[in-house]
C-alpha cells in the first residue's frame, strides 16, 4: 500500500466522518433505536462489531456513537469501501496504524467501515485488542464477520445488528411527533406515514432522494459485487432468477428441491447455498416451522422474508404485491429487531409466528389486513398454536382493529400494526 496515497485517504475520510453534512441529509443522524443497547455494549472492553445490509445506516451510525460516546477523544476512522484500498492487505495494517499516529498522535480508540473487505483483518484486531485497544468496526455479510470473529476472536466481541429505519426511526426522520397519547389529527399524521412506510421501506438514502435507481443499482451491487463475485459464482442467471423468486414469493414458503428443478441448478444444497448468500448479505431471511425436534425443524420447509419493502416494490412482480403481505414482512423486520428466535407454526392450521427464548415459545402473532372476512381463519391458527405451546394469550395485529376477548380459555389481543410498532420507541 502506498504511504502517501493512504495519508491522503485517511485525512479525507477524517474530514468526511467528522461532518455533519450539508442540511437535509441523512447525515442529521436520525437517533438508531440500537443506540441505546449500544451504550450498554461499548462499557465493555469487548471489539464492537455492527452488522447489517449495505446503505441501512451503518456508517451513520458511527458517527452517531462517536458524537454520543467519543465526542473528546480522539477515533481513528478508516472505511474499508474505499477504491484506492483496493490493493491494501491485511499485512498493511502496521503501516496504516504507523500512519494514524504520524497523522494524529497516538491514540486507543479504531473505527474500521466495512472491515469484510481486507481478507484476515482479524489478526490485527485480535494484537490490538490485546494490547488494551478500543475497536468498533461495522461490515455487510453476517457469515465472513461471524467466521473470523469465532476463529480468532472468540469471546472478545459483542454484535448488534442493524436494519434499516424502524417505524418509529422513519417517523424522526419525517419529524412526525409520537405523543404518548395521540389525538385525532396526531393519529391520522402517524397513519398517513405508517402507510408511507409500508410503500417506501426504511432504506435512508432512498428515503432522501426517493430515485428508484439508487434502489437498483444498491440491489445489484449486493447480488453481484457482495455474492456473485465474492463467491465465484458462474451461473449468474440461475441465482438472479432465484433472488427474483424469492423477492416475488415473500412471505411463502420454499422447497429447495422445487427450487432446483425450476431453476436448472445441479442440486438442492446448490439452492440451499444461494439462499444462504443472500441471507448473509442480508437480503433476504429464512425461517423454519417450530417444532420440538431440531431435526423436523432443520428439514422442514422454510418460509421467507425480505430486508425492505421498498425491494419488494421495486424487484416483484406486481400481482405479487399483496398488502397482507407486506404487512406480515413489515412485523417479521420489527420481530427481527426485538428478539433473535422467530418461528412459524403448521400444523393442521398456521400461525404466522411463534416467538421463543431459549428455544422455547413465549408468544404466538398473527397478521392480517383486518378480521372482517376471515376471523375463523385467523383465530383457528392462533388458537391452535397456543394450545399447541401451552401459552395463555396471543396477539392479532391488523391495520385498524383493537379489541381483547376471551375464546376457548385463551385470551386474544387485537391491536392496529402501527401501535405494536411503537411500542418500543
Amino acid at each position: 500500500m502506498d504511504a502517501r496515497i493512504l495519508r491522503e485517504l485517511i485525512r479525507e475520510q477524517k474530514v468526511d466522518f467528522e461532518s455533519p453534512g450539508p442540511e437535509g441529509l441523512v447525515e442529521r443522524l436520525v437517533e438508531r433505536d440500537v443506540l441505546e443497547k449500544v451504550s450498554g455494549l461499548l462499557k465493555l472492553p469487548h471489539v464492537l462489531v455492527i452488522s447489517g445490509m449495505r446503505r441501512s445506516g451503518k456508517s451513520t451510525l458511527l458517527k452517531e456513537i462517536r458524537n454520543n460516546f467519543f465526542r473528546d477523544e480522539q477515533v481513528y476512522y478508516l472505511n474499508f469501501e474505499d477504491e484506492r484500498l483496493i490493493g491494501f492487505s491485511a499485512g498493511d495494517f502496521n503501516l496504516l496504524y504507523e500512519t494514524f499516529i504520524e497523522l494524529f498522535g497516538k491514540h486507543r480508540i479504531f473505527f474500521f467501515d466495512e472491515i469484510q473487505n481486507i481478507e484476515g483483518w482479524e489478526h490485527f484486531v485480535r494484537r490490538m485488542y490485546d494490547r488494551g485497544f478500543k475497536f468498533v468496526i461495522t461490515g455487510s455479510n453476517s457469515s465472513l464477520l461471524s467466521r473470523e470473529l469465532g476463529s480468532k476472536l472468540t469471546g472478545r466481541y459483542v454484535g448488534v445488528e442493524l436494519f434499516p429505519f424502524s417505524f418509529g426511526e422513519f417517523l424522526k426522520f419525517r419529524n412526525i411527533p409520537v405523543p404518548e397519547k395521540p389525538l385525532t389529527e396526531e393519529r391520522g399524521l402517524i397513519r398517513g406515514a405508517f402507510n408511507e412506510y409500508l410503500e417506501k421501506g426504511g432504506i435512508p438514502e432512498y428515503l432522501r432522494f426517493e430515485n428508484s435507481e439508487l434502489l437498483k443499482t444498491l440491489y445489484d451491487n449486493i447480488l453481484y459485487r457482495d455474492i456473485l463475485v465474492r463467491y465465484g459464482l458462474g451461473e449468474e442467471k440461475a441465482f438472479r432468477e432465484l433472488a427474483l423468486y424469492l423477492f416475488s414469493n415473500y412471505t411463502s414458503e420454499i422447497n429447495y428441491s422445487k427450487l432446483q428443478k425450476l431453476l436448472g441448478l445441479g442440486s438442492a444444497n446448490t439452492v440451499k447455498n444461494y439462499v444462504g448468500y443472500l441471507e448473509n448479505s442480508y437480503m433476504v431471511f429464512t425461517i423454519p416451522r417450530y417444532d420440538y425436534s431440531l431435526k423436523k425443524q432443520i428439514y422442514s420447509p422454510k418460509k421467507v422474508y425480505v430486508i425492505d419493502s421498498a425491494f419488494i416494490n421495486l424487484v416483484s412482480f406486481k400481482f405479487s404485491r399483496d398488502r397482507g403481505k407486506l404487512l406480515e414482512n413489515l412485523v417479521f423486520l420489527e420481530l427481527k429487531r426485538r428478539y433473535r428466535e422467530v418461528y412459524f407454526h403448521k400444523g393442521k392450521q398456521e400461525c404466522d409466528f411463534i416467538v421463543t427464548e431459549n428455544k422455547q415459545p413465549v408468544e404466538a402473532i398473527q397478521v392480517s389486513v383486518s378480521l372482517d372476512d376471515n376471523r375463523e381463519r385467523e383465530y383457528g391458527g392462533l388458537l391452535e398454536a397456543l394450545e399447541a405451546y401451552d401459552l395463555d394469550s396471543g396477539l392479532i395485529l391488523t391495520e385498524s382493529d383493537e379489541f381483547e376477548e376471551v375464546s376457548r380459555g385463551k385470551t386474544i389481543v387485537v391491536k392496529p400494526i402501527w401501535k405494536w410498532l411503537l411500542e418500543l420507541f
